[in-house]
């Protein structure tokens, strides 16, 4: 693992609790994040990654520091709070089916000021990646988002941007504004479907990826599931297929797409080529459940690239 990661990543990854079985009060414990598995996906595609974030002085904090050293994410610029908890999230089912409820208020992530940012790491990548949640979780983690982009982008560091609206951090109309502005600032976006059409009200993707450009992003990787994605650029636009998988669990999916799109275009990859790789990638993912352990190596996407 380099020094100075290619690949960093802000935001809050969580511990999670899943309920094995509905109605009982049993929970496996597992990890989450969008980050954090965008991070571990860039990883096993072979990109030096690292996290800039927050975790409690806690047995949680622990266990996630821990999976980020197994999965060769550099931990150094990980700030232990230790007047703040790390965040926990719990899935139960019902006939209704899943339900998420959240303990994330205060939380050690939460609380990342600008200050904390380590800026010489900052400008010595070659990707910084953000989501919509990094900049919902908490007011002075959202400044250190809007920091962290304005440094990277005055270091000659590119950025990425995953939209990830999750409406119960904050509500659409502070959400539309602030993530709006993100992509402003950002090289590579990386949108999903019922995300980006709640944030620009638009359900044409040729409409979606024009509006989406014109913010200044020059690469527009709009993902679309099963199908694939819409890779545009201010010069090309097409569908890159998906890859038809008997999928069993989608969680995570458009996380590992990401993390194993900037791998490869830090390998040098053309979007489009990347866009490939990282189909097939997201939909290996599917075939086995949580968001974290069915993410595959680059080994075993590429040879799923040449079946």
């Amino acid at each position: 693992m380099s020094d100075t990661p290619q690949v960093l990543a802000l935001g809050e990854a969580m511990i999670e609790f899943n309920q094995s079985t509905a109605g009982e009060p049993t929970y496996l414990q597992g990890f989450g994040g969008d980050v954090s598995n965008f991070l571990i996906a860039a990883s096993r595609q072979g990109a030096s990654a690292g996290f800039v974030s927050a975790v409690g002085n806690d047995q949680f904090g622990q266990l996630l520091l821990d999976l980020w050293r197994t999965e060769r994410v550099a931990t150094s610029t990980v700030r232990i709070d230790g007047n703040a908890p790390t965040g926990v999230y719990f899935v139960s089912h019902g006939a209704n089916g899943h339900r998420f409820d959240y303990l994330r208020a205060g939380s050690a992530a939460s609380r990342y000021a600008t200050s904390d940012l380590p800026l010489d790491v900052i400008a010595a990548a070659k990707v910084v990646h953000l989501s919509g949640i990094s900049l919902a979780i908490g007011v002075s983690a959202c400044d250190a988002a809007l920091a962290a982009i304005d440094y990277a982008r005055s270091h000659g560091v590119r950025v990425s941007f995953d939209t990830n609206l999750r409406l119960k951090l904050w509500p659409l109309a502070r959400a539309r504004a602030v993530m709006l502005e993100a992509i402003r600032a950002t090289d590579i976006c990386l949108p999903s479907w019922d995300d980006v059409t709640d944030l620009t009200g638009l359900t044409d993707k040729d409409a979606i990826v024009d509006f989406l450009l014109g913010l200044g992003p020059k690469v527009v990787a709009l993902k679309l599931g099963k199908e694939g994605a819409y890779i545009a650029t201010p010069d090309e636009r097409r569908v890159v297929p998906g890859r038809v998988v008997q999928a069993v669990d989608a969680t995570g999916a458009g996380d590992c797409f990401g993390g194993a799109f900037i791998a490869r275009i830090v390998a040098g990859d053309d979007p489009f080529t990347a866009a490939r790789y990282a189909n097939v990638a997201a939909a290996l993912s599917t075939q086995g459940f949580g968001a974290v352990a069915p993410i595959p190596d680059s080994a075993t996407v590429q040879r799923a690239l040449t079946e």
